[in-house]
């Protein structure tokens, strides 16, 4: 079973250089709605069973943009559980001028997540994070033969797919983040018997250009 992942597209806060959240959100550009369209284009003739999105309206119109690619549109599932990390105090602020307040915080979220502490500011833990998008995964394995298209976001999906793919909190990050509308892919095979996947593709944005 081949899972695919995707996080929306690039918004106004991406754009200033601002974080969004768990919370915060803010409009897709509009070159976003063209790129969302080329990533769905790419993928329409896969045979989704549903498409699982995060509430936040960023993802929604994204995977809604996706769907109308489709071949065969499908259901879409939408749950808060897939939504962005939660970063407390953080979400719509400048980058810039919170890693002036939380460098060794922000640091640690980029590159040390096994060292990312976010209670100054509120924030969510990543295992916490990892969790709830693990289990939307799983039950969806759980409940049918796939394959399923999850849209979610930059910090947390990132964390997730990595962790389902079995590496260590100090390792999540060790391929980078995930970019907008890029699209990666686990795979299940069915004589698992355990939740492990395999990595097939990650980060892949070669379809926008």
């Amino acid at each position: 079973m081949k899972l695919y992942f995707t996080r929306h597209g690039k918004t106004e806060w991406n754009q200033e250089l601002r974080f969004q959240g768990m919370s915060g959100d803010s409009p897709l550009l509009p070159t976003s709605y063209e790129e969302i369209k080329l990533l769905g284009q790419t993928i329409k003739d896969v045979p989704f069973e549903k498409i699982f999105s995060s509430t936040s309206p960023r993802a929604k119109k994204t995977a809604e943009g996706i769907n109308q690619e489709l071949e065969q549109p499908v259901e879409i599932v939408y749950t808060d559980q897939l939504k962005e990390l939660g970063l407390g105090k953080l979400e719509g602020q400048s980058i810039a001028e919170m890693r002036k307040m939380y460098s060794k915080e922000l640091d640690h979220m980029r590159y040390q997540l096994d060292r990312y502490n976010p209670e100054i500011f509120q924030g969510e833990p990543i295992e916490q994070a990892i969790s709830r998008i693990s289990s939307v995964v799983e039950k969806a394995v759980d409940a049918g033969e796939g394959p399923y298209l999850f849209v979610g976001h930059g910090a947390s999906l990132t964390a997730a797919i990595q962790a389902l793919s079995g590496k260590d909190l100090s390792e999540l990050r060790s391929m980078g983040g995930l970019k907008n509308n890029s699209l990666s892919i686990l795979e299940k095979t069915e004589d698992d018997q355990d939740e492990s996947y395999t990595l097939k593709l990650w980060n892949d944005d070669s379809f926008l250009l």
